[in-house]
């Protein structure tokens, strides 16, 4: 159910490191070809339509930003429009429906005013464990947008590309082991009952809300950036939801992520398998503590290895998301429906 995009995206993952600096060269400029315009007969390349892109509900909130005519040319998509004006239904080349609102049911499907043929997009970046009532949506939603690979437009929270430039300046000194910023703190949550296992034997450092040491929006990765570890534990734990605990407050911050989420196997489809710790790999959270805990400064460092050779990219705007469906468009499969979303969602 992939598109042609995600290809693209996966062949240019992390994996790139392994054909070296020629290497790399060629299969960019093979990708960029890929990406171009073909020629027509004549020499001259055909002009492409702009395409728009109708927000139905922006996330999150009842005002929208300003989105000028070429909001999306900055995300290598200059021939796309999104707008946020109801009145183009009629007109617009794919309409989107942000989960949230539908699920608390502030927006309604507009069903009785849908053009025929044209593509209705559902977009959610949230788990399936905090996605509720898709089996109202039976038949309706043609592509999907969400963080999981094999969505019709993924929009990861993160990945990593090759580094061009100077390498980054090195993180600060570290004055404690584990740090862990936590803001819903529920007792049936996994990730609770891993910290209160770990605790006994480990020092962890908590702040957030829930912990009543709340940091400001500015201050999250200098703190984090102080401690050797840091854990990046999901609130729930699904395919390929690896979200800004992990490539934000982790591995921007410079310290090294404990990860609570999907397997192993899944995060190295995402990053080096030198560049995290996975608590499945340990017997028990005295096991993990202890490695943490004793780990020499050697050991430590190899856990940056990638940094000489990759950077951190975070996909955390909604405007580069939305217009990252009209980098997809011309490889998004006409005429599908998500007959069951919820089955496949849930999966």
């Amino acid at each position: 159910m992939t598109g042609a995009c995600v290809c693209l995206m996966v062949l240019a993952r992390w994996r790139l490191r392994a054909v070296g600096g020629l290497g790399v060269g060629v299969l960019l400029l093979a990708l960029w070809f890929l990406r171009a315009p073909w020629p027509g007969a004549g020499g001259t390349q055909e002009p492409q339509p702009t395409l728009t892109i109708l927000i139905w509900h922006w996330p999150f909130t009842d005002w929208p930003p300003d989105l000028p005519g070429n909001t999306c040319a900055r995300f290598g998509a200059p021939r796309c429009r999104l707008s946020t004006n109801r009145s183009l239904l009629a007109s617009a080349d794919a309409v989107v429906f942000h989960h949230r609102e539908l699920q608390v049911r502030r927006v309604h499907l507009p069903l009785d005013r849908r053009p025929r043929g044209q593509p209705w997009v559902w977009a959610s970046m949230e788990s399936p464990s905090h996605t509720r009532g898709l089996g109202r949506f039976r038949g309706i939603f043609n592509w999907v947008l969400s963080y999981r690979r094999d969505s019709d437009i993924f929009v990861p929270y993160g990945r990593l590309e090759p580094r061009t430039g100077p390498l980054p300046p090195l993180p600060p000194a570290k004055r404690g082991v584990a740090a862990w910023v936590v803001s819903n703190f529920q007792e049936r949550q996994r990730r609770v009952q891993l910290y209160r296992q770990l605790a006994p034997h480990l020092r962890v450092d908590v702040f957030g809300r829930a912990s009543g040491r709340p940091l400001c929006a500015n201050c999250l990765l200098s703190t984090v950036a102080r401690y050797r570890f840091y854990l990046a534990f999901e609130n729930s734990q699904h395919r390929d939801y690896i979200t800004e605990k992990f490539w934000r407050n982790a591995l921007v911050a410079g310290a090294v992520p404990v990860v609570l989420g999907p397997p192993r196997a899944n995060y190295e489809a995402f990053v080096p398998p030198d560049a995290f710790v996975h608590v499945d790999d340990f017997g028990s959270a005295r096991e993990l503590a202890r490695f943490l805990a004793g780990m020499n400064e050697s050991r430590y460092q190899r856990f940056f290895a990638w940094r000489h050779r990759l950077r951190v990219r975070l996909l955390s705007d909604w405007q580069e998301r939305f217009c990252h469906i009209c980098s997809c468009y011309p490889h998004l499969p006409r005429g599908q429906v998500y007959e069951d979303l919820e089955g496949w969602f849930q999966a």
